[in-house]
């Protein structure tokens, strides 16, 4: 059934959910990664706290997925967060109590309830666009 809901979302929630993703105000960000052998450039939207030195991520369908294995593989990315844009680089799995701790209440709620457990951390530097 997880492999189902998966598949689905990669093929449309997650379609749909691009349009919005790392938009100010929207409570999905935005990863661009390569592909670990492709070398193609990805977009993923994805779930993050922000911190004082970075970002928290939650790895709603775990560490097997793709994105997060690219960004493994890579060891930096980037990240539109709340229409800001950010380098990121150190991905480094952290506890699960750690990482629900960094989301708000409501977030926390629902990570809980569907069990989410696993997280990993990146430092970020914000982008200064060229002028």
């Amino acid at each position: 059934m997880i492999k189902r809901i998966r598949y689905f979302n990669k093929r449309v929630t997650n379609r749909i959910t691009l349009r919005i993703a790392g938009a100010p105000h929207s409570p999905i960000s935005l990863i661009r990664h390569q592909g670990r052998r492709s070398a193609k450039p990805y977009e993923t939207p994805v779930i993050v706290a922000h911190t004082s030195d970075g970002f928290i991520f939650a790895l709603t369908y775990g560490p097997n997925v793709d994105w997060y294995r690219n960004i493994l593989a890579a060891g930096h990315g980037t990240l539109r967060c709340n229409g800001k844009e950010y380098n990121i680089d150190s991905p480094q799995t952290i506890d699960a109590r750690m990482g629900q701790a960094a989301f708000g209440i409501p977030a926390q709620f629902i990570l809980r309830l569907l069990v989410i457990r696993y997280f990993f951390q990146m430092r970020a530097q914000k982008v200064v666009p060229a002028r």
